[in-house]
């Protein structure tokens, strides 16, 4: 029987009422009236719900993973149903779909967009549209601490020194996720703001950047960003999204400084240091080495924002870059560099087994003392395997639908890694308005599937299709 814990729904649905009045707020100050009532519709149910979810009592004291995977899966289709009222209700006439499929690519920060031009849209329907991305970046952290068991000990262990998780524990890492990530949402928006970029786009780019978004303040990022010092601090600001969010959290108040706390962002610094010294030799010749620098950074944070640049040419390596993403612990996408390294590492230890057998091949990480055993391996390599599985059938379902393959192709990687589309993919003027409605909801289904890791779809598969 399918128990939802729908009580950790209640939080999220508080949060939601909080941006809707903040959203009411800004309408009446700034005199934006045109919109003003979606936002009490939202601001109604949103506490409706949150109310509800929090008195709903269950009579399961325990959960089982499965229950806590469905509760995140329901969480990223009814959440999304309340972030889609001031759409729906707004003066734009959008359907219900339309709305739905900005609210979702919203909340899994992707960026897809139905608009097909940002500057007719009402400042507090942007403000609007950013503000799912955030909360979406917040439920996707707070997602990890919920499902933290089905994950390896290794991610654990650089989590806390606690070997199980229990309520107490998540509900500290949770309230910790919480302030790091708001106190960060401050620090980009201030330091934006100290470069003298607009008031208004620093808090919506704010928005963007903490969630790995890919929504913009406008139809381009040149419009917001003028010199080579903005792109540079906007490119710096990217990798918050890109390390761990407790990564600078450990380097300021961790007393005791283990190194399994650090050893992912350490392998994701020399990674980042690796691809950066690649292009500057190689790749930027032709260019504003700061261009470059951007499209790296926001394609590894799995952000997708690019200026209005020919790098066309380069699309397949940014694609390889969005494929591989960020830190576990942060908003970013991706299949994540560390799991494909200890693949890469356990595989090469294989082959050297066997030429010589006598020696002993430790499957051990640098910048940790933790060994990943044969259990962690077959996880990454399922993880592997439901991608490729995931992308052919989106790639196929995509080019059915009319779309040419290598668009298809694109769309695909970009959907399952959440990753908007623009120039440096080679779509920039893709029109996601257009499309035929079952070609939506196919996207909203993939969104989601790229967001909830793929380890959990093996997971559910294996619950309906295997009885023990």
């Amino acid at each position: 029987m399918i128990k939802l814990q729908v009580k950790y729904l209640s939080f999220f649905f508080a949060v939601i009422s909080l941006l809707s009045f903040f959203n009411i707020i800004y309408s009446y100050y700034l005199n934006f009236y045109l919109n003003l009532n979606t936002y009490y519709y939202c601001l109604i149910a949103s506490i409706f719900l949150s109310v509800l979810f929090f008195k709903f009592k269950s009579r399961e004291k325990k959960f089982s993973i499965f229950d806590k995977i469905l509760t995140v899966f329901f969480g990223y289709l009814l959440i999304p149903v309340i972030l889609s009222i001031p759409f729906y209700f707004s003066i734009y006439n959008l359907t219900f779909l339309n709305s739905y499929f900005e609210a979702i690519s919203g909340f899994t920060s992707t960026g897809f967009t139905i608009f097909d031009n940002i500057k007719h849209i009402d400042q507090s329907i942007i403000l609007w549209r950013s503000s799912t991305q955030w909360i979406g970046g917040l439920y996707f952290l707070f997602s990890i601490i919920f499902l933290i068991d089905i994950y390896d000990e290794s991610f654990k262990k650089s989590l806390t020194n606690y070997l199980s998780f229990d309520s107490s524990e998540i509900f500290k890492q949770a309230i910790k996720i919480f302030l790091l990530y708001s106190f960060l949402t401050l620090i980009i928006f201030l330091v934006l703001n100290i470069f003298s970029v607009r008031t208004f786009n620093s808090l919506n780019l704010a928005f963007s950047l903490i969630s790995s978004g890919g929504f913009l303040p406008d139809n381009d990022l040149t419009n917001i960003i003028k010199n080579n010092t903005q792109i540079i601090i906007l490119s710096m600001l990217m990798l918050f999204s890109f390390f761990s969010i407790f990564f600078s959290y450990n380097l300021v108040f961790l007393r005791n400084k283990n190194i399994n706390f650090f050893y992912e962002d350490l392998h994701l610094i020399v990674y980042l240091t690796i691809i950066v010294l690649i292009f500057l030799l190689f790749f930027s010749y032709n260019k504003e080495f700061s261009v470059n620098f951007l499209a790296i950074v926001s394609s590894m944070s799995n952000i997708g924002f690019s200026l209005k640049t020919d790098q066309t040419n380069m699309s397949l390596v940014f694609l390889i870059l969005v494929l591989i993403g960020g830190s576990f612990f942060s908003t970013s996408s991706g299949l994540r560099f560390v799991k494909i390294y200890s693949l890469f590492k356990y595989s090469i230890n294989q082959i050297l087994s066997f030429s010589k057998p006598k020696n002993v091949f430790m499957n051990k990480l640098i910048f940790t003392n933790i060994n990943f055993d044969f259990n962690e391996i077959n996880k990454y390599f399922l993880t592997i395997i439901i991608f490729i599985m995931s992308l052919f059938i989106f790639t196929s379902i995509l080019s059915i639908s009319g779309l040419s393959f290598e668009n298809s192709f694109k769309l695909s990687i970009l959907t399952l890694m959440n990753t908007v589309n623009s120039s440096i993919y080679g779509l920039t003027d893709f029109n996601f308005n257009n499309l035929h409605f079952l070609t939506k909801y196919c996207f909203i289904l993939f969104m989601i599937i790229g967001r909830i890791e793929l380890l959990t779809i093996l997971l559910i598969l294996k619950k309906f299709l295997f009885k023990n």
